[in-house]
């Protein structure tokens, strides 16, 4: 990454300022610095292609791997759309990163990015998430911590969670614990500061309890829907291998109840 910063001449990068930096501590004298954030990106495209006709070009975010959850995409789409290779350099990326120190399981796990910022809608993308057996990887800003953990809390019930602050910085910190105690620790904070990676435990429950609980839900939509209890019962008894006058009671049920 050194020997790319210093050879070429020109340099998009998320904050200039912050790029700027970065040359200084590598004491290598800066090149042409663009900026290229989630602002100006599309603008920005053009600026690259004309970048990349006379030389190579390289593209940097601040504080994690460009694309994730980092500008980046756009560049990344316009070069490759012209006929530019692309190669990714390893930086540091707050998902792996997080993941490495958790404590949780690594051997399958999910990046699920932000959450929702309107409370029912992250609810609901919780919700979705309810039965996510593979560890489950979020970021989350500062002043969002607590009712994310909270909301998880109420959701999910009780797990296991490591929220990881200023990964790669000097005051990297990792707390541990259960959702409710991790969200009670940060409410105690007079303000929660630093960039969060949330990694939460999957679903350890009964495989049958998570079947009902799609099932019912599948029922639930399908009733809503105004599909006749006949078709429910014969289409989630095949999907779910479920008795179909189960489904078929749970149908008229939901129905009676519409």
């Amino acid at each position: 990454a050194r020997a790319v910063l210093a050879a070429v001449p020109v340099v998009f990068a998320e904050d200039t300022r912050v790029t700027r930096r970065l040359y200084q501590d590598l004491g290598l004298e800066p090149p042409r610095l663009l900026s290229n954030h989630d602002h100006n990106e599309r603008e920005r495209a053009d600026d690259l292609l004309h970048a990349l006709e006379t030389g190579d070009v390289a593209l940097v975010s601040d504080a994690g791997t460009p694309l994730v959850s980092d500008p980046g995409y756009r560049a990344v789409v316009a070069a490759l759309e012209a006929g530019f290779p692309v190669v990714p350099l390893p930086g540091p990326n707050a998902v792996t990163t997080a993941l490495s120190a958790s404590g949780l399981p690594t051997d399958r796990f999910v990046f699920l990015g932000f959450l929702a910022r309107h409370d029912q809608k992250r609810d609901d993308q919780l919700a979705d998430r309810r039965y996510e057996t593979a560890t489950m990887v979020y970021f989350e800003a500062p002043h969002r911590i607590v009712d994310t953990l909270r909301a998880m809390a109420r959701v999910w019930g009780e797990r296991r969670v490591t929220v990881a602050r200023s990964l790669t910085k000097s005051f990297e910190e990792f707390l541990r614990g259960s959702v409710t105690e991790v969200a009670e620790r940060f409410a105690a904070e007079e303000r929660v500061l630093g960039e969060l990676t949330v990694v939460v435990e999957g679903f350890r429950g009964e495989a049958d309890e998570a079947l009902r609980a799609l099932a019912d839900a599948m029922i639930a939509e399908l009733v809503a829907a105004e599909v006749s209890p006949a078709v429910v019962r014969d289409t989630v008894a095949t999907v779910f291998s479920l008795p179909r006058r189960d489904v078929y009671q749970r149908a008229l049920a939901l129905r009676e109840r519409e």
